[in-house]
């Protein structure tokens, strides 16, 4: 029995959950964190992603290992209430021109007192242009090899946020990727403000291969 954790920990690495289990696995804990997830689910530009069966939606957070969560940033250090308050909801278009991913942060990601620290939008911007180029990218991994930012407007905390990219070239091992992240409309008519833009480029490394076996695609 003693063999039992060291088992099932290598089960959850070697075959991590798919696309649709990854949106069971989380639950909310408090009624803040549930109150987030509702308006979220309810949006109806989550309605509308989710009617389009061009998207593939996931909870790419989800599908790390629970035992490698605690030392992952975006997947555990920032996740909780006062940061990201639930993990993200992504789609991700089936070939790769586009993505997604809409989620809620805190108070206590900020530089500036209420003002959502520059280097977590980038942080954001680099992991979701990311997830836009692993459908065409060699077994769906791709490293940052160069990423560009330009900010726009301040970032208030305590709102929803959307990251949009899409894919603008591919070229073998190397794919170019193009996104913002803007505001979530909160009623009907309002328009998104646009508060940071960036481009950047992805790079599949030699070993994907290898890394694939090891590490789930997220």
């Amino acid at each position: 029995m003693a063999a039992a954790p060291a088992y099932q920990s290598a089960a959850t690495i070697l075959s991590p959950p798919n696309d649709t289990e990854s949106l069971s696995l989380f639950s909310p804990e408090g009624d803040d964190a549930q109150a987030k997830e509702d308006f979220i689910s309810s949006h109806p530009l989550t309605i509308s992603l989710r009617a389009n069966p061009d998207f593939v939606e996931s909870r790419p957070h989800m599908k790390i290992p629970p035992a490698w969560r605690k030392h992952n940033l975006t997947g555990g250090t920032l996740i909780g209430s006062g940061k990201v308050t639930v993990p993200p909801f992504s789609w991700s278009e089936r070939n790769g021109d586009s993505f997604v991913q809409i989620s809620h942060v805190g108070t206590d990601l900020c530089g500036h007192v209420g003002i959502i620290h520059g280097g977590f939008l980038a942080t954001m911007l680099d992991e979701g242009l990311a997830r836009c180029s692993f459908p065409v990218l060699p077994f769906n991994i791709g490293m940052t090899a160069k990423l560009e930012i330009n900010y726009k407007a301040p970032a208030v905390a305590n709102q929803y946020l959307v990251l949009r990219a899409k894919t603008v070239k591919v070229d073998g091992r190397k794919a170019w990727v193009e996104g913002h992240i803007e505001t979530l409309p909160m009623e009907d008519g309002q328009q998104p403000i646009v508060l940071a833009t960036a481009s950047a480029l992805y790079v599949s490394p030699k070993q994907a291969s290898m890394m694939a076996k090891v590490y789930p695609v997220s």
